[in-house]
């Protein structure tokens, strides 16, 4: 699945105070963390998506899976590409790494997504209408905390 021929849904961005690489693994650890619970796995499987365990390398790279999720794309430093599919829609979430000043990663979240049919069309209503945005934004917050504490944290003493 190409995740450029999804419609477009949203997106949010955040800015990091860390390089570009912390970026990169703080966003494939909040996504472990995020999606790797039972709840996820659960909801995974209760509504028919495709993968529904996590495996594959980590770091995250092209064929790893998150419940709901398997990477399309991995280009570090630069973009994550996870898509999905289940019974009321096809769907991506790319993460985009642009520059954003020295020490400094501007991080967005686009989502891309297909709902198909009139359950798809109630699925949307559902989960796009009802709180979508705001689980992505504490994503994005998540990572942002995660790669700013890990910067902090491998900062010499002064």
């Amino acid at each position: 699945m190409e995740s450029a021929t999804l419609p477009h849904v949203d997106e949010h961005t955040t800015v990091v105070a860390a390089e570009a690489d912390a970026v990169r693994l703080a966003v494939g650890a909040v996504l472990d963390h995020s999606f790797g619970s039972g709840r996820a796995v659960r909801y995974a499987r209760l509504v028919g998506c495709a993968d529904r365990t996590a495996s594959g390398p980590r770091p995250l790279a092209r064929g790893s899976t998150l419940p709901g999720f398997r990477v399309a794309a991995a280009v570090p430093g630069r973009e994550l590409v996870l898509v999905g599919r289940h019974h009321f829609a096809t769907y991506a979430l790319v993460f985009r790494f642009d520059g954003a000043g020295p020490g400094r990663v501007r991080l967005r979240a686009e989502t891309r997504a297909r709902f198909p049919g009139p359950f798809g069309a109630l699925y949307r209503l559902l989960v796009i209408g009802t709180g979508h945005a705001v689980l992505v934004r504490r994503l994005l917050s998540a990572i942002r905390d995660r790669a700013e504490r890990d910067r902090a944290g491998t900062q010499p003493d002064r």
